[in-house]
């Protein structure tokens, strides 16, 4: 059975984190420890756009967030403890209990610390990057393990940040997913 399925099955076909029923999709929790079904929830479109982007999280969206904190599953809990996180909203955190590991996890992107202990991708002119962004190369790359030429103006789009590094970023060249180094692109 497929991932989306067994999401479906499990949540009754609803948000697991605002409950509404139309436009859902799977979406991974990252940084992936194993994938799958223990790593994924499946959420309305206008979530995920909401965790991917920042900038666009309207505090009203996530009034859900008390109930779905409770949920029985990990992955609904540490995507709950980022939001809540990011809203500051310090006494639902304070309600939360997290294993070790677990707070780790939801710990991962950055949610929580200080702005000053927070990661920043920037691209070769400080252009501040974010998950999902286009990038193009402002230089030819030789991809590491291959005989393959990234040329220089070449666009890579929907780019992954790496969570440990703010100098790395991921991206499909070719159809081909590698790492780039963020001094070697600008932002589109």
């Amino acid at each position: 059975m497929s991932i989306e399925r067994e999401l479906i099955k499990r949540s009754g076909g609803k948000c697991e984190l605002s409950g509404v029923t139309e436009n859902l999709k799977v979406y991974q929790v990252l940084p992936t420890r194993k994938g799958g079904l223990d790593e994924s929830i499946l959420a309305s479109a206008t979530c995920i756009d909401q965790i991917e982007n920042p900038e666009k999280m309207d505090p009203n969206l996530w009034r859900c967030l008390n109930e779905s904190m409770w949920s029985e599953h990990l992955p609904v809990q540490v995507v709950s403890w980022r939001m809540l996180s990011r809203m500051g909203n310090q006494e639902l955190l304070d309600q939360m209990y997290l294993e070790e590991d677990d707070l780790a996890w939801a710990k991962a992107t950055g949610e929580g610390e200080d702005d000053e202990n927070k990661l920043v991708h920037r691209d070769s002119n400080g252009v501040i990057l974010q998950t999902g962004d286009s990038v193009v190369l402002i230089k030819d790359l030789k991809v590491k393990g291959s005989s393959m030429v990234a040329k220089q103006g070449t666009a890579v789009r929907n780019i992954r940040l790496d969570h440990e590094n703010a100098e790395y970023i991921e991206g499909k060249v070719d159809g081909q997913l590698i790492v780039i180094i963020t001094q070697y692109v600008k932002k589109i």
